[in-house]
């Protein structure tokens, strides 16, 4: 048997050249035997045909053929975001210059955990990091996998800054994240405000933050999960400031309105913080995973460092070798970075921009035709590119119902919210080439789909 070749290295190119061919032809064809935003069957037709594909997990003689049929049978068996009629989360469809780059980062295979083993990689990082954290107005920033661990990044430098605790408080439409952070980091039970519109009120902030005692953590939202909607920022970090509480947005879905200049002005205040969490596999068009945590004082991330003499010795740090240990709790990092830089080097302010402000009108579209629709309820105007509806009249279970029936016949995709005691249809409407005929089918969809 011949040794398999090798991604790096001279001959690397080389060798992965057919087998880019491979996949590039097993996806097309996957994607046109699935036929439509996700696979029909639901979740026991879809494991059966996985386990039909793949056959012997680990066989004694190796199967030739096995990348094309396991691509195939992945890109069969896929919820599509590139689709127009999958619009179920906070799900994109990633950019295909970000896509390449992250296969170059695969390729290489840097490993972030020490400069010798990522020198190009770790330079990029720290340049374009500074760059994003300064975007936001503040000083630097971390790269993580996600929201979630930037949110409990977020809450262990409160936590450390304070003393070895801090108090956590939101609003009861904050992120999951948030609150299950406080639960791993060992922090007293979070204050859960209520939030009857959706966001936090400052008046209730504001009482709460007169009676409460200790060290206290704000975190606001920029783009909740359910409804897209903006916490009312500047009202929020006045109440820090007046109170000397510390603040952190979660702006893992509305953060890249910073590159739009119809739509920063709704980001206003999240200067003030101490930390930001920015997803860019949201409204970025990232492969997963692409976050960050920018922080306001770079200094506090130092409680993150380790020491570990293979990998960052005191006499090579003071030699001029970065240590690495202290960008983030995880050792060994894929260059995640590279895929963003190339981004945000291919379309610039400009391009990203206009992708932004082209899912926000056509999420404003959306709305338009639900509200002069003759039997479907608009929730309420999009902030962002979530739209919520339910066909008029209609009980919570049969919304749920329905939505069931479109994912199990693999028609459509959309995803659901329980917001003012009722339960909607969510569409979170993230491709750029979604068009007007493709939302007019999705309400046709839907309303063949309601029970007469």
């Amino acid at each position: 048997m011949s040794t398999p070749s090798l991604a790096s290295g001279p001959q690397g190119p080389q060798a992965l050249r057919p087998l880019l061919h491979t996949v590039l032809d097993a996806l097309r064809d996957g994607n046109r035997a699935r036929g439509g935003p996700l696979p029909a069957g639901g979740p026991p037709a879809v494991a059966a045909r996985i386990a039909d594909a793949v056959g012997d997990v680990l066989p004694d003689d190796g199967d030739p053929d096995a990348l094309r049929a396991l691509v195939h049978a992945l890109a069969e068996g896929a919820a599509d975001p590139a689709d127009p009629l999958c619009a179920a989360h906070l799900h994109c469809p990633p950019l295909a210059v970000a896509t390449a780059a992250d296969l170059a980062a695969s390729a290489l295979n840097p490993s972030l955990d020490s400069w010798d083993q990522a020198p190009a990689a770790s330079a990029l990082e720290a340049l374009v990091t500074r760059t994003l954290a300064h975007e936001t107005g503040l000083a630097d920033a971390l790269v993580t996998t996600g929201g979630t661990e930037s949110n409990q990044l977020a809450l262990l430098l409160a936590r450390e800054a304070h003393g070895g605790s801090v108090r956590l408080v939101c609003a009861a439409g904050a992120h999951r994240s948030l609150t299950r952070a406080a639960w791993l980091l060992g922090l007293p039970d979070p204050v859960v405000l209520p939030a009857p519109g959706g966001t936090l009120d400052p008046a209730t902030l504001d009482d709460a933050l007169t009676h409460l005692t200790g060290p206290l953590l704000v975190a606001a939202t920029a783009g909740t999960t359910d409804a897209g909607l903006i916490d009312p920022l500047p009202d929020i970090a006045a109440l820090c400031t007046a109170h000397g509480t510390r603040l952190h947005i979660d702006a893992a879905y509305g953060g890249p309105l910073l590159f739009s200049r119809r739509h920063r002005h709704l980001l206003a205040g999240l200067e003030a913080a101490h930390t930001v969490t920015l997803d860019l596999h949201k409204l970025g068009w990232q492969p997963i995973a692409a976050g960050l945590l920018a922080v306001a004082h770079p200094d506090e991330l130092a409680v993150l460092h380790q020491h570990t003499d293979h990998l960052n010795a005191d006499d090579d740090t003071d030699a001029g070798l970065p240590d690495l240990l202290s960008r983030s709790p995880r050792t060994s990092r894929r260059p995640d970075i590279l895929k963003t830089a190339v981004t945000l080097k291919t379309l610039g302010r400009t391009g990203l921009g206009a992708l932004i402000d082209h899912v926000c009108a056509t999420a404003r579209e959306f709305a338009a035709l639900i509200h002069h629709h003759p039997t479907l309820d608009l929730y309420d105007e999009p902030t962002l590119t979530t739209v919520l509806f339910r066909p008029t009249g209609a009980t919570d279970d049969t919304v749920a119902q329905l939505r069931r029936t479109l994912l199990h016949d693999g028609r459509a995709a959309l995803g659901r919210a329980r917001l003012d005691g009722r339960l909607w249809l969510k569409a979170t409407l993230l491709n750029p080439h979604t068009r007007t005929d493709d939302l007019t089918d999705l309400l046709k969809l839907v309303e063949g789909t309601t029970p007469g």
